[in-house]
């Protein structure tokens, strides 16, 4: 069995039963959303462009909005954004118009949830931006973190911290092609 909800809390709220929760919970596996790991987006969208309906890449603009979004629908979500995208493209490049208006004309799906449990601060909404932006930057940049610093107008300092407190593995971002 699976759920999205937090099925403790439910039991807690007596909002689920909880001989059914004790029954069902033998193993549980905590999965993060997917708005709390953007780090993977580049990389779902990549896989799924493979599978697409119809062969795309992803520009640069595209994928910030990706990176930017709040994603409710999780990895499903993005999938069939992904398909749609493809489709839409006229030269095989998804750009930000290929995207879904709800997901680039209106705000509240960049920000997140506001009235929901999950809902995020505005200090974690820009946090996660911090964080793709720094991976993205270091993507491009194959890894190099003083160039990646340059580009992003901080020093090689602030960077270092900044990859430090996300957790953010630079070895995997630096390109296999030699």
């Amino acid at each position: 069995a699976a759920s999205n909800k937090n099925l403790e809390k439910m039991v807690e709220l007596g909002r689920f039963r909880d001989d059914l929760y004790y029954r069902l919970n033998v193993f549980s596996i905590h999965m993060p959303p997917l708005r709390e790991r953007i780090e993977d987006i580049p990389l779902l969208a990549s896989h799924f462009l493979e599978h697409a309906p119809k062969p795309a890449e992803i520009s640069p603009a595209a994928l910030q909005w990706l990176l930017a979004g709040s994603w409710p629908g999780n990895v499903r979500e993005l999938k069939n954004i992904i398909d749609r995208a493809s489709v839409m493209t006229d030269n095989d490049v998804i750009e930000p118009w290929h995207l879904p208006a709800d997901m680039t004309e209106n705000p509240a799906y960049l920000v997140g949830p506001v009235s929901s449990e999950e809902a995020w601060s505005l200090d974690e909404k820009l946090q996660n931006i911090e964080k793709s932006m720094i991976i993205e930057t270091l993507r491009a940049t194959d890894g190099v973190q003083v160039r990646a610093a340059e580009l992003l107008g901080i020093n090689q300092r602030s960077l270092w911290h900044r990859i430090k407190k996300y957790k953010i593995d630079v070895s995997s971002l630096k390109s296999t092609k030699k």
